[in-house]
């Protein structure tokens, strides 16, 4: 699904900006940790401190389940700015021990997740439909 530059810049970004279409059809944007495993994106409602036990993200992506992730790399050399953002379908899976490996994944890119106990928190799964990108001489 991904170019080689697409996946680099992905497994490279640190964080994400997830948006996702709110109760009022508004969209909502939040930066988010993440982990590209097995064809799917997964991103856990960790154990950082939250305005709630259900964030809006989650609620939002059980009203309707389209997302977007965006991976942007900004950089005051323009030569090296470059975005890529995947549409897709998103699911929420009461419990990460749904998928035991993307966790390992997450834990793996964030060693913050080694002390939290994400088997028990909410797991978002975002199934890839549609990706765009640029990139500095690449046009847009």
């Amino acid at each position: 699904m991904f170019n080689d530059w697409e996946r680099e810049l992905i497994e490279s970004l640190r964080v994400a900006r997830l948006a996702t279409v709110g109760y009022d059809g508004r969209p909502h944007i939040v930066p988010v940790c993440y982990a590209y495993h097995a064809g799917h994106f997964y991103i856990s409602v960790d154990e950082k401190p939250k305005r709630g036990p259900r964030v809006a993200r989650v609620r939002n992506i059980e009203g309707d389940p389209r997302v977007s992730l965006l991976f942007d790399r900004y950089d005051d050399d323009w030569t090296q700015l470059a975005w890529v953002r995947v549409d897709g379908l998103a699911a929420v899976f009461a419990r990460g021990d749904y998928a035991p490996a993307a966790l390992e994944a997450l834990r793996a890119r964030y060693p913050q997740y080694g002390e939290m106990a994400l088997e028990r928190l909410p797991l978002i799964v975002v199934t890839p439909e549609r990706v765009a990108s640029w990139r500095w001489g690449e046009g847009g």
